[in-house]
């Protein structure tokens, strides 16, 4: 297959291609992503192309091939917690078998200085621990997302202060 039939053959599928990353994604952004860069592993790997097979097939398996990768990526990468009081004890001791007195009310004494802090502060820096990110917090507190991260530093730079030891 010539170069320029495998580019219209490949072009006249962005539609359906679309329509197949909107039934894994469920999310148009999501969908416009997974189609790029479908398409940009066709591209790439056209010359694994065999003649004579199923075009359509070998791309929209690409594709879901694709979709499962990234999946399995966020996955392993995403970091959620409990409670702001997991997200710190995992930040503050990565052994939670040999954990001490001392880290126990050191989370204790974290935890109890972020939970008097404002809520504009509390609320962002508790999200954040939790693994939500900065433009997810922004939408559901509905703020700008510099707002957000600006309190979550300034959050940081409070509990700092809070917690030197005098």
């Amino acid at each position: 297959m010539t170069a320029v039939t495998f580019d219209q053959r490949l072009l006249s599928l962005q539609d359906k291609l679309l329509y197949f990353a909107l039934s894994l994604t469920a999310n148009d952004e999501d969908a416009r992503d997974l189609l790029q860069e479908t398409t940009l592993k066709a591209l790439t790997y056209r010359e694994q192309f065999v003649n004579n097979t199923n075009f359509k097939a070998w791309i929209f398996t690409i594709m879901k091939n694709t979709f499962i990768n990234n999946y399995r990526r966020n996955q392993k990468s995403r970091n959620t917690f409990e409670s702001t009081e997991d997200a710190i004890r995992a930040a503050y001791k990565h052994n939670y078998a040999s954990e001490t007195p001392e880290n126990v009310y050191a989370v204790m004494e974290m935890s109890s200085k972020v939970d008097k802090l404002d809520d504009d502060f509390r609320v962002p820096f508790k999200m954040h621990t939790q693994g939500f990110k900065y433009k997810e917090i922004a939408d559901k507190l509905e703020l700008p997302i510099g707002t957000v991260k600006s309190r979550i530093f300034f959050t940081r730079k409070k509990l700092q202060e809070m917690l030197k030891d005098k």
